[in-house]
């Protein structure tokens, strides 16, 4: 379903955090200001609003905007997942309000990326290794985007491969339906589309967020690699101010975490560092995402309306990804991991019968 045109217009105009727009995914709630031009979107679990960023407004207006979004739903308390600086800088401080770190997004400038890849052999190597493949990287028009069969099957290739089942909120997988305003670039072998990357515009910073990178059964090592580095390139091109790949969540980047969240939070992230690789690969994100030599690392915050940062706020903002119970999902992943590996046990080997 499109998204709502007043809301997406107040997003092409003020959208500032890396986020903004995400609030115009399949699944958000949207709030618009009777009072000035801005809107929020968030989704409502355990009983938290779990808010996708930060209000979508003019800086001036932040404040009120603030307080008219809150005390829409007084009842409810709030939080803001994947809040930066802005609203950081609004709350810090407040002794009615506990920020905590929950990972860090890598930002370029766009014209750096060049430079970046000129001292990095390795990944020299896989780009030469996909154009040597015959991969080439187009950009589609959002009319032939919308809805196309063949990124449909590269997507549903690339969430096969994935630990836990398709993930909701600000990390939407179902995009193609309706990509307007996003830019997209697509990876074809042989004329077949192999792979695609998924931006999405940061207006107020002339900037763009790597929404989604996507690399279908058909592609070949490096196609990620040389998709992104076109996209950027475009961009960079058009005179595009910066670029981000998105947060990496407990990324080890995000050193501050150590000093800033509460000790049961520092443990539980430690722990789902070490024992939840087989679901979501943190270290390997960080990884893939460090080696484009980023010109900064930023923290994300989860800002939370209360006093201290409580369980239930973080089984909420779970939850907001999920769309259910995050137990349930971690159960489902587990089911779906068993079965693969059966598969793989009782597949007959090359030879067989």
């Amino acid at each position: 379903m499109a998204a709502d045109p007043h809301v997406r217009e107040i997003v092409s105009t003020h959208g500032w955090n890396t986020t903004c727009w995400q609030i115009l995914n399949p699944g958000m709630s949207t709030w618009t200001s009777g009072r000035t031009d801005a809107a929020v979107g968030f989704v409502r679990r355990k009983g938290v609003r779990v808010v996708a960023g930060a209000p979508v407004c003019p800086l001036a207006d932040l404040d009120k905007v603030v307080q008219e979004w809150e005390a829409a739903d007084g009842r409810s308390p709030t939080c803001y997942f994947g809040a930066e600086a802005r609203l950081h800088g609004y709350f810090a401080g407040r002794g009615d309000s506990s920020i905590v770190v929950m990972g860090a997004q890598p930002v370029w400038r766009p014209e750096s990326w060049s430079a970046a890849l000129l001292g990095h052999g390795t990944l020299r190597a896989q780009l030469s290794r996909a154009r040597n493949k015959g991969v080439t990287v187009e950009e589609w028009p959002i009319s032939e985007v919308a809805g196309n069969p063949d990124l449909q099957a590269c997507l549903e290739d690339w969430l096969s491969t994935r630990g836990l089942p398709p993930l909701h909120f600000l990390v939407e997988p179902a995009i193609l339906d309706d990509p307007v305003g996003r830019r997209v670039f697509v990876a074809l072998r042989d004329s077949r589309p192999v792979g695609f990357v998924a931006m999405a515009p940061v207006p107020s910073r002339n900037g763009w967020l790597t929404e989604m990178f996507v690399r279908g059964n058909g592609a070949v090592n490096g196609t990620v690699e040389l998709a992104l580095t076109t996209a950027v390139e475009a961009v960079a091109a058009d005179g595009a101010a910066f670029v981000t790949m998105g947060m990496v969540p407990l990324s080890t980047h995000a050193g501050v975490a150590a000093t800033v969240n509460p000790a049961w939070l520092r443990g539980l992230s430690a722990w789902s560092r070490a024992h939840l690789k087989r679901f979501y690969d943190f270290d390997g994100l960080d990884r893939f995402k460090s080696k484009f030599r980023p010109d900064a690392w930023e923290p994300i915050y989860v800002i939370s309306r209360e006093r201290r940062f409580s369980p239930r706020t973080l089984m909420a903002v779970l939850s907001a990804f999920t769309a259910s119970d995050p137990l349930v999902t971690l159960a489902g992943g587990l089911l779906k991991a068993v079965r693969q590996e059966a598969g793989w046990i009782l597949r007959p080997r090359e030879g067989g019968r």
